[in-house]
């Protein structure tokens, strides 16, 4: 297990000191270890931006927390928002967040979405799925395949990251809900979990059949995951979640298992007190990675493409509060080394997705909210 703090050396040999030693012109060009990298604006003017996908002609989805859905084109002018997206609650934390495209998009055209909704009690995650209309307008066909149970009176912690495995079913991370976070140990409810369903809404009979498990329930002990993304060569799902003061996790989910919250934290609580037991206990997982303090993590990806070849298999991770881009080197299914890049870009992160032609975008969370585009620098 690796831990990350403040003024520790990146993995490339690249120091913090040097970082802030650039020169002012220097704003949209950033060091790394692979040379020089561009930051460039593909399109502004949405307004907090959370999920990004792109469509199989080049063209973007993207998701904006106050409930709209649009389509960024490769001019990158924003269309009006698409019709057929249910309402959200837009508070807080909450309003209409991850998205993921179908596998099979190009013949089915289908796409999901997760946003938080008003219930009896209060509100919770819950994941819609519908057709996208041959014009880019509209969905059409909407349903909703899942609802985390029980609604909680809370703005926080909605979790909301899609990720599709091999198998066609869907990962879907819901977070504790701030105010009820022993409830992440509770096998029999929602909170704090990861889930896993099929694409409409069923249980895959492959997950877990645990005595007091529900059935759509893959593992515990989770705080709010933001950041997910399948392993290119091995398939396994890799997480980036949020701690509270310290202790924001890397972590790679798997059946059955129990990892942990709030039995056991590398963070304290914003009050300053502890956290559960300590930072261990017999039968709970540690995290492959932890930063101490926080960054908050968020959208994930691991990188295929060839414009950096000596980056193939990295992941890539979005940082909210640390205003950067993470990249963990992967050996296995250990990190072997985390590189901060983008360090002065001055934006919330959060989102990363590898785009078609192998270079990296990002979502900046703001009220004027942006799509940029990261490339080496000519």
């Amino acid at each position: 297990m690796r831990r990350s703090s403040v003024g520790w050396v990146l993995g490339a040999g690249i120091f913090v000191a040097a970082l802030a030693a650039q020169p002012a012109d220097a704003q949209q060009r950033y060091p790394s270890s692979a040379g020089e990298l561009a930051v460039e604006t593909v399109a502004s003017g949405l307004e907090h931006p959370w999920g990004l996908a792109f469509l199989p002609d080049g063209r973007m989805l993207v998701t904006e927390r106050p409930g709209r859905i649009r389509i960024v084109g490769k001019d990158g002018r924003l269309s009006p928002a698409i019709s057929g997206v249910p309402s959200v609650v837009a508070r807080g934390q909450g309003g209409l967040l991850g998205l993921a495209l179908d596998p099979a998009f190009a013949q089915n055209r289908l796409v999901y979405f997760s946003f938080s909704d008003a219930r009896s009690g209060g509100n919770g995650t819950s994941v819609a799925r519908g057709r996208l209309n041959e014009q880019g307008t509209a969905l059409t066909e909407i349903s909703v395949i899942f609802r985390q149970m029980p609604a909680v009176a809370s703005n926080m912690h909605f979790g909301s990251r899609l990720v599709f495995d091999r198998t066609g079913a869907l990962f879907v991370t819901v977070g504790d809900r701030y105010s009820q976070r022993d409830q992440a140990q509770n096998p029999a409810n929602h909170i704090g979990k990861m889930i896993r369903i099929r694409p409409d809404g069923n249980v895959p009979a492959d997950n877990p059949k645990k005595p007091g498990w529900a059935p759509e329930i893959w593992s515990i002990g989770h705080r709010n995951i933001q950041g997910a993304a399948l392993h290119p060569q091995t398939g396994q799902l890799w997480t980036a979640e949020h701690a509270a003061r310290g202790g924001d996790e890397i972590n790679t989910p798997k059946a059955g298992l129990n990892y942990g919250w709030p039995v056991i934290s590398y963070g304290i609580d914003y009050s300053g007190a502890k956290i559960g037991e300590g930072t261990a206990k017999p039968g709970l997982e540690q995290p492959l990675f932890y930063w101490d303090p926080s960054i908050a993590p968020s959208g994930a990806t691991f990188y295929t493409g060839t414009a950096w070849p000596g980056w193939k298999n990295s992941l890539f991770v979005g940082a909210l509060a640390g205003s950067m881009l993470v990249r963990f080197s992967i050996e296995s299914e250990k990190v072997a080394g985390e590189e901060r890049l983008l360090t002065h870009i001055g934006e919330r992160i959060r989102d990363v997705v590898q785009g078609p032609d192998g270079l990296l975008y990002l979502l900046s969370d703001e009220a004027n909210g942006k799509v940029l585009r990261v490339r080496p620098a000519r």
